[in-house]
């Protein structure tokens, strides 16, 4: 038995919607966090303990070093660790909660499933998933809900940067590549905080590799490229995780594809456009 890739969509909703919130900027800002992107590195890096900049633009992979730079590590002097996983957590219960109730669903098959997976993954070359492994377990099945999905997303996450090093794709040629295949916000550049000489130098790597023609258009083997490195990530990711978790897993698929649907309809989830 697989994961469908509806089944990674679907905990990728549940975890990011957090990021989108209205008053995640505030929520943060109450803590001593100063600024949207100080609150999104620090409250996703936390599960690290209290990285350096450096850590941080390695896990992290997309985001240029200037714009982790601003933030971290700053952050750890502003606002205590253990206050920002709370802050974070009980965010993602009040993110979720409505999603849950537009879905009507008993959340308590899926949070036992999510919580008997996460001690049996395989963590080797996966901090993001180690360091949420690493956090004690929500005792409520909303906590467990959000808590596992992240912690699935971070795993398949590392597991998707594990195959982007393979590929010698650097942060920005990767974003670049994204946004050339519309698979995420044409102003990814000035969200992720690479300057234009960076943004095109990407560009230039991957023009050189064939993957997008003269004008900066993907061209169709960049395409099958992409399309490659999804299905190698869905490879490297089913690897660490033993089949009788995945079968479980498959078990509440459904659930938690009601819960990333209710999310989208109670309006947490941006659009691409």
């Amino acid at each position: 038995m697989s994961l469908r890739r509806s089944f990674w969509r679907s905990v990728e909703t549940i975890h990011h919607v957090v990021y989108f919130a209205p008053d995640v900027k505030a929520r943060y800002e109450a803590l001593g966090l100063k600024g949207y992107w100080m609150g999104y590195f620090a409250s996703r890096a936390a599960p690290l303990g209290m990285p350096g900049p450096e850590v941080v633009t390695a896990t992290f992979h997309g985001f240029a070093p200037a714009l982790v730079h601003r933030a971290i590590p700053t952050a750890w002097d502003l606002a205590d660790r253990d206050e920002i996983l709370a802050t974070r957590l009980q965010h993602g219960r009040d993110v979720i909660r409505p999603g849950v109730e537009i879905a009507g669903i008993d959340l308590a098959p899926a949070a036992r499933a999510l919580g008997e997976a996460l001690p049996t993954l395989d963590l080797t070359v996966r901090p993001l998933a180690a360091g949420n492994v690493g956090l004690p377990r929500p005792t409520d099945d909303l906590g467990l809900v959000w808590h596992g999905a992240t912690t699935l997303r971070e795993y398949r996450g590392d597991s998707h940067l594990a195959v982007l090093a393979t590929q010698g794709l650097r942060g920005v040629d990767a974003n670049v590549l994204m946004v050339a295949a519309g698979l995420t916000f044409a102003q990814q550049q000035q969200m992720r905080g690479w300057t234009d000489d960076e943004w095109s130098a990407g560009v230039r790597r991957l023009q050189h590799r064939g993957w997008l023609d003269d004008s900066g258009a993907i061209t169709a083997e960049g395409a099958a490229a992409r399309t490659k490195i999804e299905d190698d990530t869905d490879r490297v990711t089913l690897a660490g995780i033993p089949a009788e978790t995945v079968e479980a897993l498959a078990a509440v698929a459904d659930d938690l594809m009601a819960v990333s649907k209710g999310v989208v309809a109670s309006g947490a989830e941006p659009s691409h456009g």
